[in-house]
Order: structure tokens, then sequence, then C-alpha cells
């Protein structure tokens, strides 16, 4: 009779660690800590913009230190799977495995992340945006397939939205640190001001971006997967990568935005 006691309680205690391993399962087909390394790229870079513009170049090794803590990889990947565990569960959580797990899914996520960090160089960048100008004039078929992706994941929206908050973030953390003097509301107010700009530059950043990381794929292997990212599996997790970036930005932001003020506020002295 213990037998038949222990079974359904040992199952009981192998479920969620079923269910976490299968959350790393996700986390390792989406690359996710190759991308963190790649956006900690950015920030490391960013943050000497920051060095050069807002302290002087004065930041010195006390800066680096601060900046290497704020783009810690591991931080974002955290907020990351926090995020992706509570959107994407269950049957959804498997469809999507199966999808990146594919090899046209594998291939995705290589471009993806090949664009990504190949669009931090201006020069790119610069080339990107102008193709996308470019096909926008000349109402491009392979840029209605972009559209249509970018639709299905009001990408658009959802940009402008973290890149404002992020941008608010960072002059909350200027202000406690103590080198801005600003309420909230005129932080607010500021940043609306900024919308129509975000949106143009986020606009022509992002189509650039897709085009440039999916010009391999041939129309059928594009279609395949903007089908699966207007699937529910799709939008979970378009919705929790938004989200969890979105928050790992937003923490990440001010505490940039903070450390810049401290510094300032040490030159001072």
């Amino acid at each position: 009779m213990r037998l038949f006691v222990l079974i359904p309680f040992l199952w009981l205690l192998a479920a969620p660690l079923w269910a976490d391993a299968r959350a790393q399962v996700l986390m390792d087909v989406l690359k996710t800590n190759e991308v963190a390394l790649i956006l900690q790229a950015e920030g490391l870079e960013y943050a000497e913009t920051l060095n050069q513009d807002m302290l002087n170049g004065q930041g010195g090794p006390g800066w680096d230190l601060q900046v290497g803590a704020i783009y810690s990889p591991q931080r974002l990947t955290e907020t990351l799977r926090s995020f992706l565990e509570v959107e994407v569960q269950g049957a959804l959580r498997e469809q999507t495995i199966n999808f990146f797990a594919s090899d046209l899914g594998a291939q995705i996520i290589t471009l993806e992340n090949a664009a990504r960090a190949a669009i931090s160089d201006q020069d790119i960048e610069d080339a990107a945006r102008s193709r996308y100008a470019e096909l926008e004039a000349n109402d491009d078929t392979r840029l209605a397939q972009i559209k249509r992706l970018v639709q299905s994941g009001d990408m658009i929206d959802r940009n402008v939205t973290a890149a404002m908050n992020s941008n608010f973030q960072f002059m909350r953390g200027l202000a406690e640190g103590g080198s801005v003097d600003m309420t909230e509301s005129q932080m607010l107010a500021e940043i609306a001001d900024q919308h129509a700009e975000i949106t143009e530059d986020t606009t022509g950043w992002l189509y650039g971006f897709l085009l440039l990381a999916y010009s391999p794929l041939d129309d059928a292997a594009l279609d395949h997967y903007i089908a699966f990212a207007e699937t529910e599996a799709g939008n979970a997790l378009n919705r929790a990568l938004f989200e969890g970036y979105g928050a790992a930005y937003a923490e990440i932001s001010y505490a940039l935005g903070r450390a810049v003020a401290l510094n300032m506020v040490a030159e001072e002295l």
C-alpha cells in the first residue's frame, strides 16, 4: 500500500523539476545566453558614450566596474527567464521549443543574433536603414512580408513603449542620484514630447534590422516563420520577450542613470 502512496507523491515532486527543465530547454533553443552577450556589448559601448558625453571621459575603472555589474548577462537572462516561465507554459512552451529546435527555427535565431551583432556597426546600421527606405518607396514584396511579421507582434508600439520607459527610468536615476532637478511629471512630459521622434527612429531601425536578418531566407521559409509568429504560441513568446527585455532594460536604465549621476556629483566635490 505504501508503494501506491509514494508514486503520486514522487510524481508531484518531479513535475516542477520537469517544468524547470523544459524552461531551460526553451532558453537554450532561443540562445538567450548568446543574446545577452550581444546586448552586453551594446551596453558597454553605450556606457562609453555616456562616459564621454556626461562624465567628460573621467569615469575611469570605477565607472567600468559599475557598468559591468549593470550589464550583467546573467542578470538579463534571469529576468527574461521569469517572463518566459509565466507567459510560455505547457503546450505553448512545447510548440515554441519544437519550432526553434527545427532547422528553420535554429537558422532564424542564428540570423537574428548575427544581424544584431552586425548592426551595432554604424555603417551597417546606416546601410540597413537605407535599404528599408529604398524598399518602402518601391512597394517591395519582401518588405510586405516583414510588415506582416511586425504587425503580428505589434512590434513598433511595443518597442516605442519600451524605449520611452527606458528613457524615463534613466532620467529617474539621474534625478534620484542628484544630478538633475525634475519632478516625475516633468520627466513624463519630456518623454512624451519624444514620442514621434522615437517612433520614427524605431521604425527605421526595426525594419532595417529585420530585412538584414532575414535576407538569406527564401519567401516560403519566411512565410513559415510568420505563420508560427501568428499562432498563440508565437504571440505568447513575443509578449514574453518584449515584457522580459522591457523589464530588464527599465532596471538597467535606472541603474545606469543613477550611476551617471553619482559620478557627476562625485566630480563636483
